[in-house]
């Protein structure tokens, strides 16, 4: 019987594959949980051979995981933590060398808890007769957590100065009192509001621009006055838009407006924004052109790998003067291949390093361009951890030293800042390691977050302040010494974070606008709805990037968004206010990011080219996956998890 082993990479990666019966199956215990949320159940996987024969050992590993991260939390001895209700499942997958591997699956059904109150959320004291607010009210379990599968019904009592439509929109007819009341499940909450004489009369509205291009953020501003001429300012303005786009062949309005008066436009057109407040109505005209910043994407050379799926990439100049790059590969035989990218038009493979392990995942170069850490997961004695590399000549890498230490699990990300790697250990933290002397590295420092079932994918650091990406937990930041906070390698300090539903927080990347001064964390999705596959099939992901406004730490609002349409993103860059995107079977997609951030980036028409790479040799041929992109001297090089390594340009506008 052939040795099996484990294969850490399935953490992030879930394959479906193809092929003969599995030689072995896998059972579990029970064959289904009844939880409740917050609560957590224990599974058990044996694999059993095709006599029916329990096979054990220590070489024998079952692998347990979830698609819905955000709703189950599985750890790695099979225990289960129930955290949304609903029905999910739980794979648990041998581990073996053999294709296919054997999996089964658990039915987990979690319970809703108890009901314990109904309330309205923040609802208004007072509204104008005229005017409209929506007021929210909210089921409460027992566990404290909002049900957001009921219906609740509100509605007014007592007198007819206010009505509520379906949607929970108060509208105020004339001026009173009157009881908003909210009903569900047996539950009731009433509050009382006070309709107010409406003291505006006529509007005045200013647009900080009216001849604009698609994708720029403009501010209106309404000003409201009452009979005499005098100011009120506290009275709100409802804004709304109409829409005439130039294109006349179906296309619906095309914008959104937010009720603080920045309106975004998505298409070329005419657009009226309305200002309403009561029966006072002002409404101001603009004209948005095509932002026009579409270019050519020009090949200008690729390093083949077409035996193995490639990984990450780092490019960088040497200590020669030379120009560099390192790519990982993904559940091969641990290689690291380098590579001479000088001339761009010619990439050479110079070196190749081989560790012990099946990926290498990630792959980073020092600042000043002598040191090489490399990632290592699925090692044959499951000591995985990170391998040094001397760089000072690529063409002939030394490995200087290994580190492992409580590195369980395999590294699948890390970074490297000012002396130290930054690597992930288990899927639940970073370890902080100090590299000054790279032949003697040592742990200074770590962080992990307390929620239960928490787990972590990336990690970024710039500027003293480290990024992680942590899945369904979404985006923590943390002073490591730049934040102003206390935070040092040995002492992360967190500053802020934000959580997004989906619970694909994959990867993160930092960017201040050179126009606006906004600082945003750019967040990547990673899913697999439709599986992946590793050999044969094309992959077709799913996800987007959001941009995170977090120029207030502590209140970080999503602002805008970039999605391609029926693809998935992976890692990503930004420089000079460009988005460099790998979007795995979307391509390479290059972005202008420039200006204020609102809306749909990718409707806006701020999209400047793209790049389908397609090689009929490749490891699964003709299927673009690009991984991750890098700028670098004018060229833009890209792993792609199919084809290896590309470099492409953007065509200047002078040579279209």
């Amino acid at each position: 019987m052939k040795a099996l082993a484990l294969c850490v990479a399935l953490a992030a990666f879930s394959p479906q594959e193809d092929g003969e019966e599995p030689a072995y199956t896998v059972r579990v215990t029970p064959a289904s949980l009844e939880l409740e949320v917050g609560d957590t159940g224990t599974i058990e996987a044996k694999l059993f051979d095709a006599d029916g024969q329990a096979v054990g050992g220590d070489d024998i590993r079952i692998m347990y995981f979830t698609r819905s991260r955000g709703a189950v939390k599985v750890k790695r001895d099979g225990s289960v933590t129930a955290v949304k209700p609903g029905t999910w499942e739980v794979v648990a997958r041998a581990a073996t060398r053999e294709r296919p591997r054997p999996v089964a699956t658990v039915t987990v059904n979690v319970k809703h808890p108890p009901l314990e109150r109904i309330e309205f959320v923040d609802p208004p004291d007072r509204i104008y007769a005229g005017t409209t607010q929506r007021v929210r009210a909210r089921l409460v379990d027992v566990k404290g957590t909002e049900r957001g599968d009921v219906a609740i019904e509100v509605a007014t009592g007592g007198s007819g100065s206010a009505t509520v439509d379906a949607l929970g929109h108060v509208t105020g007819t004339a001026p009173g009192i009157c009881e908003l009341v909210a009903e569900a499940e047996g539950f009731r909450a009433s509050h009382q509001l006070e309709i107010a004489s409406n003291p505006v009369s006529s509007l005045a509205l200013r647009a900080s621009a009216t001849e604009v291009r698609t994708g720029d953020v403009v501010t209106f501003e309404a000003a409201g006055v009452d009979a005499n001429g005098n100011p009120q300012p506290d009275v709100p303005v409802h804004f709304s838009f109409e829409a005439r786009p130039d294109d006349t062949l179906g296309q619906a309005a095309t914008g959104q407006i937010e009720q603080d008066g920045r309106f975004v436009a998505e298409a070329p057109g005419v657009y009226t924004i309305v200002a309403t407040c009561g029966d006072a109505v002002a409404k101001v005209s603009i004209r948005a052109d095509a932002r026009n910043v579409q270019r050519k994407i020009e090949l200008v050379g690729q390093g083949k790998v077409l035996d193995v799926h490639t990984s990450d990439l780092w490019v960088w100049e040497g200590v020669d003067g030379r120009d560099y790059c390192v790519t990982g590969t993904w559940g091969a035989n641990g290689e690291a291949y380098f590579w001479d990218v000088t001339d761009p038009t010619a990439i050479e493979r110079i070196a190749t390093v081989t560790v012990d392990a099946r990926t290498v995942n990630d792959v980073k170069v020092s600042e000043d361009g002598r040191l090489c850490v490399i990632s290592r997961e699925g090692a044959s004695n499951r000591k995985n951890g990170i391998v040094i590399i001397d760089v000072e000549n690529p063409a002939d890498p030394e490995i200087i030293s290994t580190f492992t230490e409580n590195l369980t699990g395999g590294v699948h990300n890390l970074f490297i800042y000012q002396d130290h790697v930054y690597a992930l250990s288990a899927a639940r933290r970073y370890d902080i390691i100090n590299i000054e002397d790279p032949a003697k590295p040592h742990r200074v420092g770590s962080f992990e977050l307390e929620e239960p079932g928490h787990s972590i994918h990336d990690v970024w650091v710039e500027n003293g302040i480290a990024y992680s990406s942590n899945w369904s937990n979404g985006v923590h930041i943390v002073d490591v010494g730049g934040g102003g906070m206390g935070g040092s390698p040995s002492n992360p300090v967190p500053m802020g974070d934000y959580q997004y539903p989906s619970g694909w927080n994959h990867a993160a990347f930092p960017y201040r606008s050179s126009d606006t001064g906004k600082f945003y964390v750019i967040a990547g999705d990673e899913a697999f709805p439709y599986n992946l596959y590793t050999e044969n099939k094309p992959t077709y992901p799913r996800g987007w990037f959001h941009f995170v406004d977090f120029s207030d730490m502590e209140n970080p609002k999503e602002v805008a968004r970039y999605e391609v349409p029926e693809a998935g993103t992976h890692n990503l860059w930004v420089e000079d206010d460009v988005l460099y995107a790998a979007y795995y079977n979307g391509g390479l997609r290059v972005v202008d990011i420039s200006g204020d951030l609102m809306g749909d980036l990718y409707k806006q028409g701020r999209e400047i080219g793209w790049f389908l790479p397609t090689d009929h040799k490749g490891k699964i041929p003709n299927a673009p996956m690009v991984w991750g992109p890098q700028p670098h001297k004018g060229n833009i090089f890209f792993s792609d998890w199919n084809s290896g390594l590309w470099a492409v340009k953007v065509v200047p506008e002078t040579q279209q």
